[in-house]
């Protein structure tokens, strides 16, 4: 039996463990330096939702080219190689471990905040930004999954473990 088993898929664990550490060390920071930080960007979360909503596309458009080479007879695309879903496969395990370390950092904050909010104004703005954020960061961590699965292997192309050796 063989211990070479490739790229695995992303573990919720390793999410959870990322973003608690995250959290941990955004609410340490944000509780030191809070005063002296500018205020924060209100769409400061959108940029990780873009790029969720980014690696989600591709990812359907990775699943049409493999499910219509599936499908047998003549394709009308080309088949994805295995070097590209490789590829977006690590994309998608990099991306969705980003996504959990911001959605980490903007819980730290968050938990900082929100029971301030509704004594210092610009903790209830913050409160806002980091909800913005949170909501981002979770789209980004969906769009990468997403993709990741879809770069899996269908059943019935996955090799067959040799029983013999």
């Amino acid at each position: 039996m063989s211990t070479d088993q490739g790229i695995g898929f992303t573990r919720t664990r390793d999410l959870l463990a990322v973003g608690l550490v995250a959290a941990i060390a955004g609410f340490l920071l944000v509780s030191l330096a809070y005063s002296s930080i500018p205020p924060l960007p209100r769409l400061a979360g959108a940029a990780p939702a873009l790029l969720g909503v980014a690696e989600a596309i591709a990812g359907a458009g990775l699943r049409s080219r493999i499910r219509a080479r599936r499908e047998g007879g003549v394709a009308e695309r080309p088949p994805v190689p295995p070097l590209t879903a490789a590829r977006a496969m690590m994309t998608a395990k990099a991306t969705s471990l980003a996504g959990a370390a911001l959605a980490g950092l903007w819980i730290g904050l968050l938990l900082y905040v929100v029971p301030k909010a509704s004594t210092v104004d610009a903790a209830a703005d913050d409160t806002a930004t980091g909800a913005i954020g949170l909501v981002g960061s979770l789209v980004m961590i969906g769009g990468a999954l997403f993709l990741e699965h879809c770069c899996r292997t269908p059943p019935e192309e996955r090799p067959r473990p040799d029983r013999d050796r």
